[in-house]
């Protein structure tokens, strides 16, 4: 059964983590819901994961919306969140709003994800406001990350931390139902999931947040441009997948497939016939 934003609420005072996974597309969705997961984003990371871009910015929220309709059909049951893209959100509230609202009206997702801290809380006020769950994203925020120099870990001074911390902070008063931290400290993930009451979700967070999640790439060992250092390699399917393809290409210059049992047969007789009218001609 789906779980709610209730249910992940009394997770974390239980202190059950919380699993959670990236999905771009329908067969990872089944495979996801069939695993077990809590919760599913749809990434923007689907940018350089899916798209082959640098970056996330280059994603639209047409391309966004029909990955995440992709993954609700895949995964019908799961709490599926969408990541708002690149100036989806950051032009006023209203434009934050809207798109949110395509999500849940063409792709029926249960929350969206939007990054930033102090800078976004009209935004996140907004969109709960207007009925629709939100999660937070704080700490290293891709989409701006030319701003700090690239893909770095962020809150490693007592300043940027204390940064980090006050932007935790101010998304849970704005009315976010979880909240995302990205490449920061142990300490300081320890400390933003400790403050807050709303589920802490990490990635490259520490050990001690109120769930993890990484993405489906990384995991599987399919994303091969760089692995960032929190990430976990559970397979390498990079490897498999490239074996069964030299695997194909050799069976089929050397005439090995197909094989009499991947072929069709005519009905009896009906060759016969075939070949009659093939000399009539």
């Amino acid at each position: 059964m789906k779980k709610t934003i209730l249910d992940f609420k009394a997770m974390k005072k239980k202190g059950e983590k919380i699993t959670y996974l990236t999905a771009y597309d329908f067969p990872i969705a089944q495979l996801c819901e069939k695993a077990g997961f809590d919760m599913l984003l749809v990434g923007d990371s689907a940018g350089m994961v899916v798209h082959g871009y640098s970056g996330t910015v280059p994603m639209t929220m047409d391309q966004m919306i029909q990955h995440a309709e992709d993954v609700r059909r895949g995964a019908p049951n799961t709490f599926i969140i969408g990541d708002m893209p690149f100036l989806s959100y950051q032009l006023s509230v209203e434009n934050a709003i809207a798109n949110a609202g395509r999500f849940y009206k063409e792709a029926g997702v249960d929350a969206i994800k939007l990054e930033g801290g102090l800078r976004v809380v009209d935004k996140v006020r907004g969109i709960v406001d207007a009925g629709m769950n939100a999660m937070g994203h704080i700490g290293l925020t891709p989409q701006s990350s030319g701003q700090v120099g690239g893909f770095k870990a962020q809150g490693r001074t007592a300043d940027t931390a204390l940064e980090v911390i006050e932007d935790a902070v101010a998304i849970e008063k704005a009315g976010a139902f979880a909240l995302l931290v990205e490449a920061v400290p142990p300490e300081v993930g320890k400390i933003i999931t400790e403050t807050l009451s709303i589920p802490v979700l990490g990635i490259g967070a520490g050990m001690y947040t109120d769930g993890q999640v990484l993405i489906v790439g990384d995991l599987l060992g399919l994303f091969e441009a760089f692995t960032p250092k929190f990430v976990k390699k559970y397979a390498n399917l990079s490897e498999v997948i490239e074996k069964a393809f030299g695997e194909y290409i050799d069976d089929v210059q050397t005439s090995k497939f197909p094989e009499e049992k991947h072929c069709y047969r005519m009905v009896e007789g009906e060759l016969d016939k075939l070949e009659g009218r093939l000399k009539e001609k």
